[in-house]
């Protein structure tokens, strides 16, 4: 049988030319310029009014996975190993297909726990030969990190990811107890002796999100990760690792929020620098993407209408080529989440793969004159930015010297007014109350994450939420 011949959907229709756009634009702007329509981000990158079709996408390619186009991940933070535990169980039964562990001994942002044995009652029932389990333990990340390869039971296949990210911890709460540099050295160490027993476990990430959460612009959080990147494989190096295996074990974290194009084109320009940087360090290596939806675009007034927010930021990350997607709950500005939060926020990722098909193609915004130009922009603006905290002498000077949180302060202070559904836009006319879980902080006894000499101090960059200032 002939192959049919294409179908040629704008046969029927005349051909239309950049000017005609422009001419239709112009109508309807009446006596308005033109240039009223024009915009830039808060780092002043510029939006145009009108692109034309891109050429061809210089994004480089992403990693294909085998069953499903991203990982869907969840993340647990309730205080109680027990009750973390049926989060866990829960989410992979529900369709999740990884995890991630968020711990704080003090119970107040993350799982209590102090010991290897606390966290193999978090990981009951969860073979870790299937579904991969990461860390977010902040300067905690050596230790907890052993009692995860603990749970592991020196297994070959088991998909750990230690994710030890010290730098993030620093920069967020702007003390590191002891130096900055005798954590990189630890973690690194850590990391090394751990991935002799792992092959197949992720080490560090590299993340931008604090830059993002404080305030920050896209290309000054690209730029965040992309240099601490390199400060961990440089450590990794100096333990022992070839720098080749360093990148490949070292994942990138960003944030996705739900400015769905702004998040598609910093992904995409994420993995440009990416594929920059371990050209020039000879090592080649493919970005793996971690991207956690915001929570500074949470908001506690009318929070039904987070669910907009996250499924938006959900599909900015899964069309900008995430390898692995977490969406937050729409109840966090509030609380802990109850099932039916979490089961929402699963739910939203499942639609948009199951029966949106996102991931049928590989890169759907190949092509378009918009993203293609803001994927360039945002990748040359955190090129430059990487390269200014490089010749600062690295991440740790650049966050000392208040370098980074300097930038960060700009883009907070260029950033307009936000329209907020439910806040300054559309507010209810009787607040709908959502369901927390209570949960009480009970401190554990976990050991002390200090490491000989004085402490290192930086301009801190706490995390905000654009709507307070309205709620």
């Amino acid at each position: 049988m002939a192959d049919a011949a294409p179908l040629a959907l704008a046969g029927d229709f005349p051909p239309v030319t950049d000017a005609d756009w422009r001419a239709l634009v112009d109508k309807t702007l009446g006596e308005a310029p033109f240039s009223s329509l024009e915009k830039t981000t808060v780092e002043g990158l510029a939006i145009e009014p009108l692109y034309t079709p891109a050429p061809a996408s210089a994004a480089p390619a992403r990693a294909v996975c085998a069953d499903r186009a991203w990982e869907l991940a969840t993340l647990t933070a309730h205080p109680d190993p027990v009750r973390a535990n049926c989060e866990l169980l829960a989410d992979l039964r529900g369709g999740a297909a990884a995890a991630v562990i968020r711990i704080d001994a003090t119970g107040n942002a993350g799982l209590a726990i102090g010991s290897e044995d606390a966290l193999a009652r978090a990981l009951d029932g969860v073979i870790l030969e299937f579904a991969p389990v990461a860390l977010d333990a902040g300067f905690l990340g050596p230790v907890a990190a052993d009692w995860l390869s603990a749970a592991a039971k020196a297994s070959p296949t088991a998909l750990v990811r230690f994710h030890l990210d010290p730098l993030s911890a620093f920069a967020e709460t702007g003390a590191s107890p002891g130096p900055i540099e005798a954590h990189l050295i630890a973690a690194a160490n850590t990391a090394a002796r751990l991935a002799q027993t792992y092959p197949l476990a992720q080490l560090f990430l590299a993340s931008g999100r604090t830059v993002h959460e404080a305030g920050g612009g896209e290309a000054g959080e690209v730029a965040f990760a992309a240099a601490a990147a390199v400060a961990y494989a440089k450590a990794l190096v100096r333990a022992g690792m070839p720098m080749a295996d360093a990148f490949g074990r070292i994942t990138l974290g960003l944030s996705a929020d739900a400015d769905y194009f702004v998040t598609i084109a910093k992904l995409r320009a994420a993995r440009a620098v990416w594929a920059q940087i371990a050209l020039a360090c000879g090592a080649d290596s493919t970005a793996r993407i971690e991207a956690r939806s915001s929570r500074r675009m949470l908001t506690a007034q009318d929070a039904w209408t987070n669910m907009i927010r996250l499924t938006a930021a959900g599909f900015g990350a899964a069309v900008g080529g995430a390898d692995s997607v977490i969406l937050g709950n729409f109840t966090d500005a509030l609380g802990l989440p109850t099932e039916f939060a979490r089961r929402q926020s699963r739910n939203s990722q499942l639609v948009l793969m199951e029966e949106a098909h996102i991931g049928r193609v590989a890169d759907p915004a190949a092509g378009s004159g918009y993203i293609e130009a803001l994927t360039d922009e945002i990748a040359r603006a955190a090129w430059t930015d990487f390269q200014a905290i490089e010749a600062a002498g690295g991440i740790v000077p650049a966050l000392t010297s208040g370098q980074i949180a300097a930038a960060v302060e700009s883009a907070k202070a260029a950033r307009p007014e936000p329209k907020i559904i439910g806040v300054t836009a559309f507010p209810p006319a009787k607040e709908t109350p959502v369901e927390v879980e209570i949960a009480a902080a009970r401190p554990a006894d976990a050991p002390s994450s200090r490491l000989p000499g004085p402490d290192s101090v930086c301009p801190p960059l706490p995390p905000i939420r654009l709507s307070e200032a309205f709620e």
